[in-house]
């Protein structure tokens, strides 16, 4: 059985799905080939299974690196109710179920941990990972390595270190956000040479995006809830305009 079936194969008995998404099969074999990958892909269309799928087939630890807790909270809690040894370090852990974490990664038990990029960036867990046999690390929201998204978590600017720290670990980068320019500084800040790229189309056929030049805020946005009484939905605004009741 070849890789890409055997992930076929995992993608039904573990997650229960019969097929692939869109630009799926290309990502992931490219990762079980053992490519640098960036992969642009979004919201809504798998990338998360890129990875997972991957370490669940290889050798190894799969450290994924995300910005956000009750993200990894909640893909944390789906893994292991599926079977799979997954887990978490930031500031949420405590330090009994740090304890516990520590003993799978040495008993070689667990498959894929989820670390934010500050707790990835401290020395006592650069030094627990380098020994801990890093097989495949995944950066979620790999924009914020760009110049154009450090701002939001600045430690994403220190992965490129991390990764040359992990002896220069194999390493799949996911976005849903990155246009050429980005992609080239995601490129250039995190690996030694070019990545193989996967872009893949922002079509979502159940969205529909208009735009119109602004007049009369206030009554273009009156005009609007009032066309849609009943529904619900939500309203961006840059300064306040004034409350009404519809």
């Amino acid at each position: 059985m070849s890789e890409l079936a055997a992930a076929q194969a995992a993608l039904k008995s573990v997650f229960g799905f019969d097929a692939f998404r869109p630009g799926q099969p290309e990502i992931i074999g490219a990762v079980l080939d053992g490519e640098n990958v960036l992969a642009v892909m979004p919201t809504g269309s798998g990338k998360s299974l890129c990875y997972q799928l991957p370490a669940l087939l290889r050798p190894g630890l799969t450290v994924v690196v995300s910005p956000l807790i009750a993200l990894m909270r909640d893909q944390v809690c789906q893994l292991q109710q599926l079977g799979v040894e997954a887990a978490a370090l930031n500031s949420s852990i405590e330090y009994d179920e740090v304890k516990r974490i520590r003993q799978s990664m040495r008993d070689g038990k667990l498959k894929l941990l989820y670390v934010a990029p500050e707790r990835l960036v401290r020395p006592d867990t650069s030094e627990m990972l380098t020994n801990a046999g890093v097989g495949l690390l995944a950066i979620d929201e790999a924009h914020c390595v760009s110049q154009w998204g450090h701002d939001f978590r600045p430690e994403y600017l220190e992965l490129g270190k991390m990764r040359v720290a992990l002896g220069g670990v194999q390493t799949i980068a996911l976005t849903a956000t990155a246009d050429a320019p980005t992609r080239q500084d995601i490129g250039a800040k995190l690996f030694d040479a070019p990545p193989r790229t996967f872009v893949r189309s922002f079509d979502r056929p159940n969205l529909r995006l208009a735009m119109r030049p602004k007049a009369a805020a206030r009554k273009q946005i009156l005009d609007f809830v009032v066309a849609h009484r009943g529904e619900s939905g939500i309203v961006y605004c840059a300064s306040q305009i004034g409350r009404a009741h519809v």
